[in-house]
């Protein structure tokens, strides 16, 4: 019996061959890079669940920037650490707010970055929530009176993007009205659109201060089990002026990342969370695998799996290897 004509190992003999052949290229192209920003000046200071993450001052945010620049990645989002909370997040709406000042801080610096804002209440209220509580439960429509004004505050700001992360419903629609009527139609709006109740969010909770100090969030983020849900909220965020839509978190949803780009013709992103990223590094420091490995073999399978926009705090390292290959 003579062998088969085909032989895909032929395509696989070295690495030039492989390179010639590989249908996903991942670039510095769609990489954000995840950064807090807390009061002060000459801040620095590590999250301890996430090595090589720091909470910091506005100061040393442009200083962080300026490395991210000179990488190639083209943008940032900003998570806030505020001074003070309260029951409803006043602070979030502040035009001396962390984020508020960051962004002005980066834009006078003439940083060639886009800056992406994340627009949600859980750092900013007392309870940790990410919307007012109203009979012990978050109150939809109050919460998202709140976070139209502190996405029209990060526009005014200088941000490109706004990007909400509450999950409460009807936010997109009202966020885009607030921004138009306040003459900045041009501002975009990238919706957490699938944003599922993870506990791949624990190293996040550490770096921005927001655990719940009661209860959790399965009555507004959406349950881990449904995937034609995730089609519905995307949908819904669209219809309401979303310009681009993200699954989070990215590895346990990679069906979730397909199924919404093979629906839906917009740019899809995909956050590679903080559990994600705390994985890898701690398996990195115990020399149980290679880090630089699976960190790009993670971040294909992200952009495999159809996100075009990729959130990933190791997009520092990923833009040095890439650069280095």
């Amino acid at each position: 019996m003579s062998f088969p004509t085909h032989r895909p190992r032929r395509l696989r003999r070295t690495e030039a061959l492989r390179g010639l052949v590989r249908e996903t290229r991942l670039t510095t192209a769609g990489l954000i890079y995840p950064m807090f920003v807390c009061p002060g000046t000459k801040v620095r200071q590590e999250v301890s669940s996430m090595p090589g993450i720091y909470q910091q001052s506005a100061d040393q945010i442009v200083e962080e920037c300026r490395e991210v620049e000179s990488l190639g990645i083209p943008g940032i989002i900003l998570f806030g650490l505020p001074e003070t909370k309260d029951a409803r997040g006043a602070s979030a709406l502040s035009a001396e707010g962390v984020v508020q000042r960051a962004v002005e801080a980066i834009r006078k610096a003439k940083l060639k970055l886009l800056v992406i804002t994340d627009v949600c209440l859980c750092e900013y209220t007392d309870h940790g929530h990410c919307g007012v509580i109203e009979n012990g439960d978050v109150a939809n429509d109050s919460t998202v009176a709140i976070l139209a004004q502190q996405a029209l505050s990060h526009a005014r700001a200088g941000a490109d993007i706004v990007a909400p992360s509450d999950m409460m419903d009807g936010r997109v629609g009202a966020i885009r009205e607030t921004l138009d009527e306040h003459k900045f139609e041009n501002i975009a709006i990238l919706a957490y659109a699938a944003k599922y109740c993870s506990g791949f969010y624990g190293p996040f909770r550490e770096a921005a201060q927001s655990a719940p100090q009661f209860g959790d969030r399965r009555g507004y983020q959406m349950d881990p089990g449904n995937a034609r849900e995730a089609l519905k909220e995307v949908d819904l965020d669209l219809e309401e002026g979303a310009d681009m839509v993200m699954v989070k978190p990215a590895l346990a949803y990679l069906d979730v990342i397909r199924r919404v780009r093979e629906a839906f013709d917009v740019p899809v992103g995909a956050y590679n969370v903080s559990g994600e990223y705390a994985m890898v590094k701690a398996a990195a420091q115990k020399d149980w695998l290679d880090e630089k490995r699976v960190v790009l073999e993670i971040l294909t399978g992200i952009q495999r799996a159809g996100a075009e926009i990729i959130l990933t705090y190791h997009a520092k390292d990923a833009a040095r290897w890439l650069k280095a290959c």
